[in-house]
């Protein structure tokens, strides 16, 4: 098992380091951390230090030894899934597990079919949701870098971004659609892999047309029909085997 993982806005450079707060209620009264313990501090964006517990205090204080400070580049291709809104909290579970499989960018979208609408403080208070469970599991998996989760973009804002892509991609139900399989495609070792997953009720005619000005062509995952829910986490598990991020 390797060292429990806690966020800082900053991580310290060497010396001692009091972790308090949440994160400290955390180290302390769940996870019970005592002296001589091992723990990592990092800040979401790569860089972490390994860190020795010196001494608990109360409920939520914990007196740390920074031993080293490190930074994690960031990987290559870079994996973005534009995920349109599911249902009820199935959004959450996506966000949760794309982020523990590694994905390194979602995109809220909000697609025609889409039966969600993020609108007003609902619309908010939804993408807050997304923000904290991609920041939670990428605490849980251990993650130095956590995936950024964009602001709601429209199909317009989506063609934008999937033509600057150097390669995109719309996950198709289609078994026999002409562009083939995923698993199949020339896929970049570097740059940037962006993948869309549509609503329940499947992209529109017209998003399609879209997407293919801009470039990005339909592809299957495999013979089911993956739910939108879980299709993102399984594009990005074979992006990341097929490019060697999983070597």
């Amino acid at each position: 098992m390797t060292a429990p993982v806690f966020v800082v806005d900053a991580v310290p450079g060497a010396g001692n380091f009091l972790l308090d707060g949440p994160e400290g209620r955390h180290a302390v009264s769940v996870k019970r951390l005592r002296e001589g313990e091992e723990l990592v501090l990092v800040d979401g964006r790569g860089r972490w230090a390994a860190c020795e517990v010196l001494a608990a205090e109360g409920k939520d204080r914990l007196t740390v030894r920074v031993a080293g400070v490190h930074e994690d580049p960031a990987e290559e291709p870079r994996i973005t899934v534009v995920q349109a809104l599911p249902k009820g909290d199935r959004g959450e579970l996506a966000v949760e597990t794309m982020t523990e499989t590694g994905v390194d960018a979602i995109v809220p979208w909000a697609a025609s079919r889409c039966i969600t609408q993020w609108k007003g403080d609902r619309g908010l208070k939804a993408l807050a949701k997304w923000r904290s469970t991609a920041r939670e599991a990428g605490k849980q998996s251990r993650r130095t870098r956590f995936p950024e989760v964009a602001d709601l973009m429209t199909t317009k804002q989506v063609a934008a971004l999937l033509a600057e892509a150097d390669f995109a991609a719309v996950l198709h139900e289609d078994r026999d659609h002409p562009s083939g399989a995923l698993a199949t495609a020339d896929l970049p070792a570097k740059g940037s892999v962006v993948l869309v997953v549509g609503p329940e009720g499947g992209v529109s005619p017209e998003e399609l047309a879209a997407f293919g000005a801009a470039g990005a062509k339909p592809y299957r995952l495999g013979r089911s029909v993956l739910r939108t829910s879980t299709a993102g986490t399984a594009a990005t598990a074979l992006v990341l085997g097929r490019t060697g991020r999983w070597s």
